[in-house]
């Protein structure tokens, strides 16, 4: 059982994915394994955006890298022709090292994974606007500006419609003060899907 987890920005993704790993899934967070591409393609990603990207101690300042790619389009392509390979194969290492659990791939562009087209569902995990701006200024103390760019900057929810893979939705509509309500509410949702999958 290989699972996709996916979602927008902020709604909530991480918080699903800690529900599946209680409940025995082996989880990948491949946000965290493109931090790892990074520092692994350091010099070649030193090497196109000048050694301003690294920190005194040699790692990657990702808040530094990030404004040099996010506002133009082709540096941001020439970033992800670097990382996103490398990614990829640590992807595939991954799966292959858990092989005897079921799994589940975590990342925002699911659709562009090496794995996708080997998921047997894809979970996708959905919240108000509003939801998402709130937990967006709480979590990562950005500009409204910023966050509102970020937020609508994804419009990837297209690649997973006409998928022959089944897509599961999960409405993590708030709560965010209610923790364990919330996450009752959430465990029970996971639990219907992971039902109607016989896992």
């Amino acid at each position: 059982m290989l699972l996709g987890l996916t979602g927008l920005y902020c709604s909530g993704k991480n918080f699903v994915g800690g529900i599946l790993e209680q409940k025995g899934f082996a989880v990948l967070d491949v946000d965290k394994l493109g931090h790892t591409a990074l520092e692994n393609q350091k010099e070649v990603i030193a090497e196109c955006f000048g050694k301003g990207i690294l920190d005194a101690d040699g790692t990657v300042n990702r808040r530094t890298l990030g404004k040099c790619v996010f506002s133009r389009p082709d540096k941001l392509a020439e970033l992800e022709a670097i990382v996103h390979p490398e990614v990829n194969e640590l992807t595939l290492s991954w799966i292959d090292v858990h092989g005897g659990v079921p799994c589940v791939i975590n990342a925002a562009l699911l659709h562009r994974s090496s794995a996708f087209t080997r998921l047997s569902a894809i979970i996708f995990v959905r919240a108000p606007y509003l939801s998402r701006l709130l937990r967006a200024k709480k979590r990562d103390g950005l500009s409204w500006k910023e966050i509102m760019r970020r937020i609508n900057s994804q419009e990837f929810g297209v690649y997973y419609r006409d998928q022959k893979t089944g897509i599961y939705y999960i409405d993590n509509g708030g709560f965010d003060f209610f923790t364990r309500l919330n996450r009752r509410i959430l465990e029970k949702r996971v639990d219907k899907i992971l039902a109607a999958l016989r896992v």
